[in-house]
């Protein structure tokens, strides 16, 4: 669908209705202001797709605006990370601009709010101040401070400012009205008093301006039309325009609050305050530990700016809060990796098998293929010997008819390379398997064109030379947290949930040709998943961190729920539904269910095909073009069967085909998974 006949957001409504009824196309200014005290993480995101995506297509300027007014938590620190990770998601702003720019100009403001009768220095403690505040339910009153005069406030305000006073002394707060029913409105406080040195005005100032009455005056000095906030703003909008009324002019634009609901995700939490909590107690390395959700994290991780914003532009605009499943970031990031990572061959967990009938002292160079998606990624040479790692779960000394892999007196297929047969094994006094011998077939080489080379067998297995291998560090990474809403257990802390076992230390083996990687590139690892290096890597020391599996690993190990006893239970002679059945029932609705559901049955699928026979899938791949969604189960379900070690054979090959020519994206999706 193209962008002109995509149905417009709510916001977009909002700014098209604009654009009829008060304000022109050249007019239009929007601005994303983080405050530089942390990080950005994935939730920001959204905000800076929102604000610099209306930007891109109304064609209209967005400044990046620090709104620093708390100097005893901002840092430059935080100011370059933020530059920097909105430089690397592809946006550019039109002006960088900070709330401290306006410093003088919003005290000014302040003393014309006194001069007006609209402000006074209070000097209640703080506790006073919030028992005359009210609750929800009642009113508030008036404080013993409320009626100062004119001059005694401009006298303590100038005060205040010159640092005659210490911290809580006197705060400034305007003169509203303490029994609104909006509690933002009961006089809140503009400024407070804090001698703390600013990361950019120093010590020249000792009082500070409020958020909230920084916020849209800020915006109307920039001339910002559409000031767009996540939900937790909207019940401050009141407060907002109150601020403008006392100050806009009818020939500036008027700066106008819109709210959208924040990006939430399972697995993981989203403020900054606890983020640093992780930092700063060890958890992690860092704020761009890989296992962080902020965006360095996810940088350094792997991920791509374009996953990241194809994750922000499939989750939406939306007006009330929800938590997306953070499975959804994992496809955006698998769906293109899938189409740029070189693929390559590495061992995370070796066993030696040695070619009892190859040639002790020969060796050779396979041609191998760099990226089956991308005709232009060419091929490299990788070394083959008679001894060579494979991966231990790889191998079986005896598995029934659905094991696809290497077993004793059953063939399958080196990648790249010839048909082996297994013979024996090599036990230490443990009965652990330390080699398995096997046979090859010289005629049988990939790609010769004999007639043996032809002959299929049902698994593939990837290697790696014993001779040639390179030895590396693999930082296997795992969700954070072990609960999908950490935050939201009022008897327990959110650092009750951490994972323990988030980071896992693997001594690999990987193809020599990965001694010319470059920190930063990315690879797939073949049936194992993604990664890329990371900047801890040497010349001496290769280090890789793990991005992605190739499938959500976590679908099948999510708690099931109780079942209800009073619920009708199955009879125990009853029949159970083959899980090919079951998975062609979900392919049926597959194309018809919004994003998030759509994710979650994608998991179900690809655990029930772990129990599927590629006999009872076959049937599935003439499936009628029409039944869209089933033919993408099938896809789905063929997945695994080849992870799993089936040889490709011509049915395979050409229901693939077929998937990748579809006009339906989805299965061109999953077709390339492949």
């Amino acid at each position: 669908m193209s962008e002109e006949t995509k149905s417009l957001n709510f916001i977009e409504h909002i700014i098209e209705n604009d654009l009829k009824t008060e304000i022109s196309q050249d007019k239009l200014r929007f601005r994303f202001p983080p405050e530089p005290n942390g990080y950005l993480h994935i939730g920001h995101t959204k905000a800076i797709g929102i604000s610099f995506g209306l930007g891109e297509r109304y064609n209209a300027p967005v400044n990046l605006r620090f709104d620093d007014t708390n100097p005893a938590k901002e840092e430059q620190e935080y100011v370059d990370a933020i530059k920097e990770d909105v430089s690397w998601l592809g946006y550019t702003w039109d002006k960088e601009v900070y709330s401290s720019d306006y410093f003088q100009q919003l005290f000014d403001w302040a003393v014309q709010l006194i001069k007006d009768g609209k402000a006074y220095v209070d000097s209640q403690s703080s506790e006073a101040m919030a028992e005359q505040k009210g609750t929800p339910t009642q009113p508030g009153v008036d404080g013993p401070f409320r009626d100062r005069t004119v001059e005694e406030n401009l006298d303590l305000f100038n005060r205040m400012k010159a640092g005659e006073f210490n911290e809580g002394e006197h705060i400034l707060r305007a003169k509203i009205d303490m029994q609104h029913v909006n509690m933002l409105m009961r006089d809140p406080i503009i400024y407070r008093i804090l001698k703390k040195s600013h990361h950019r005005t120093g010590d020249i100032w000792c009082i500070y301006p409020m958020y909230d009455w920084t916020h849209g005056e800020s915006d109307y000095l920039e001339h910002v039309s559409h000031s767009l906030c996540s939900l937790e703003f909207k019940p401050h909008r009141e407060l907002y325009d109150w601020f403008l009324d006392q100050l806009v002019t009818p020939d500036q634009v008027r700066p106008k609050q819109r709210e959208f609901a924040r990006l939430n995700l399972s697995y993981t939490i989203m403020s900054k305050r606890k983020l640093l909590q992780l930092v700063e107690d060890g958890v992690v390395n860092g704020w761009d530990d890989p296992r962080m959700p902020t965006i360095s994290g996810l940088r350094r991780r792997g991920y791509t700016p374009t996953a990241i914003r194809k994750f922000v532009e499939t989750v939406g605009v939306a007006k009330r809060e929800n938590i997306i499943d953070v499975s959804l970031l994992e496809f955006c990031i698998r769906e293109d990796l899938n189409k740029t990572a070189a693929r390559v061959m590495a061992v995370l967990d070796p066993v030696k098998l040695v070619i009892t009938n190859y040639p002790e002292d020969k060796e050779e160079w396979l041609e191998a293929e760099n990226n089956q998606e991308d005709e232009s990624a060419g091929f490299r040479k990788v070394p083959f010997s008679r001894e060579l790692y494979i991966e231990r779960d790889d191998f079986k000394e005896s598995a029934n008819s659905k094991y696809f892999r290497l077993t004793l007196g059953k063939e399958v297929r080196l990648k790249n390379g010839y048909i082996i047969k297994g013979e024996s094994v090599v036990k230490d006094e443990n009965g652990n398997i330390t080699e398995i011998h096997v046979s090859y077939d010289p005629d049988t080489l990939s790609g010769s064109g004999t007639e043996a080379s032809l002959r299929k067998v049902k698994g593939t297995l990837h290697w790696v030379s014993i001779k040639h291998a390179v030895k590396a560090v693999v930082r296997e990474y795992d969700r954070l947290f072990m609960d999908e809403s950490p935050d939201s257990h009022g008897d327990k802390s959110f650092m009750d949930f951490i994972n323990p076992e988030s980071l896992r230390l693997i001594t690999a083996y990987v193809e020599p040709s990965l001694t010319e990687a470059n920190v930063g590139d990315r690879f797939q690892f073949q049936r194992l998943g993604y990664f890329n290096v990371d900047y801890d890597s040497t010349s001496d020391k290769l280090i890789f961190n793990k991005t992605v599996g190739l499938r959500d690993s976590w679908t099948k190990e999510k708690p099931k729920t109780e079942s209800n006893p009073n619920q009708n239970q199955p009879k125990s002679n009853q029949p159970q539904r083959k899980a090919i059945d079951v998975i062609q029932q979900f392919g049926k609705k597959y194309t018809n269910l919004p994003d998030a559901k759509r994710e979650k049955i994608k998991g179900d699928i690809l655990e029930l095909a772990e129990k599927v026979s590629y006999d009872e899938l076959e049937p599935l791949f003439g499936t009628a073009a029409k039944k869209v969604g089933t033919r993408i189960a099938a896809m789905l379900t063929l997945q695994v069967l080849l992870k799993n070690g089936l040889e490709r054979n011509d049915a395979v090959n050409e229901f693939i085909e077929k998937g990748l020519a579809d006009g339906n994206a989805l299965l061109v999706a999953e077709a390339s998974e492949i």
